[in-house]
């Protein structure tokens, strides 16, 4: 998929296309209603379809304490653009300079000069520019200036009300990974690399692929069965701790899936765990013996909830 960037001149092959445009963090089901508008719209009118995305996260600016929310990165939503039908995406780089626009700056300069956008489609509650004085209906009016069209989606709901970021993130930090998945329709995942670490879980017989948390959202504090996605294709049931594992010294974070009856070394790859059913929280154990006796459990249980069926033992 083609990657585009604000601060770059955009292809002339680009020129004239359908824009989808927000934050897209999540990429959540009210998302895919916007951007699937989009791609629909610019294959009825035979053209590429963009799809545009902050980053940072304009809170980030504004509120550079905030703790890490992030639900989805760039690559992960630059994957889901791409099944979803687009184009390309186009990364806005969020700075003091974008923020400072005024909104009707902001719908010439970008979509009309930089990228010559016949259509832009954004959720009915979309703003952008300075005081974020722009609006859809701002949309409309200034960039029917140059011939851009622009459209709305509203908001798509289920019997607990309108599917947003909030609410997955809310769920997460509940543990609750259904309703996140349900929102999602996918599960809540985390892309990393593995690192190298004390290695504590090889010698007492769980060896897990460690991953940093980074800017992603911290779910629950816990254990988890999860899913995990190799760079080869190849999808690996397991158990995760999620957290600063109490009983071990000093306390780290750390997510560590743990992937059934796989051996080999995923010692920096790329993988993606998959976050499909919270088991318990982390907890605090007397001794090493306590903790593996615990980890065996939650294996266990993992396996009976992902549906895994358990090796059969030798003669």
């Amino acid at each position: 998929m083609i990657r585009l960037d604000n601060r770059q001149p955009v292809s002339h092959a680009l020129h004239g296309a359908v824009l989808a445009l927000g934050n897209f963090d999540g990429f959540h089901a009210g998302h895919q209603a916007v951007v699937g508008e989009a791609v629909r719209w610019a294959r009825e009118l035979g053209r590429p379809a963009i799809v545009a995305t902050f980053d940072p996260h304009p809170v980030r600016l504004f509120k550079p304490e905030t703790p890490p929310f992030r639900l989805t990165t760039l690559e992960q939503r630059q994957d889901m653009f791409l099944a979803a039908g687009a184009t390309a995406m186009l990364v806005l780089h969020f700075d003091r300079a974008m923020a400072g626009m005024g909104a009707e700056e902001w719908v010439r300069e970008l979509l009309g000069k930089q990228l010559g956008a016949v259509g832009v489609v954004t959720g009915e509650d979309f703003t952008f520019g300075r005081g974020r004085t722009g609006s859809p209906a701002l949309l409309q009016s200034v960039g029917a200036e140059f011939g851009l069209s622009a459209r709305t989606v509203g908001p798509v709901r289920d019997e607990e009300g309108v599917i947003s970021s909030s609410r997955v993130r809310h769920a997460l930090q509940l543990g609750d990974c259904q309703t996140a998945m349900r929102l999602l329709t996918r599960p809540f995942a985390v892309r990393g690399v593995v690192q190298h670490g004390a290695k504590l879980g090889r010698s007492i017989g769980f060896p897990t692929a460690n991953l940093e948390m980074e800017r992603y959202l911290r779910p629950r504090y816990g254990i988890y069965a999860v899913k995990g996605r190799l760079p080869d294709g190849r999808v690996l049931p397991g158990a995760a701790n999620l957290g600063i594992r109490p009983t071990i010294e000093p306390p780290i974070e750390l997510l560590e899936p743990y992937f059934f009856d796989f051996s080999g070394d995923l010692y920096g790859q790329e993988i993606e765990v998959e976050f499909h059913h919270f088991l318990r929280p982390e907890a605090k154990f007397d001794s090493l013996d306590a903790l593996m006796a615990q980890i065996g459990r939650d294996c266990e249980q993992a396996r009976d909830l992902l549906g895994v069926t358990r090796p059969v033992s030798g003669f």
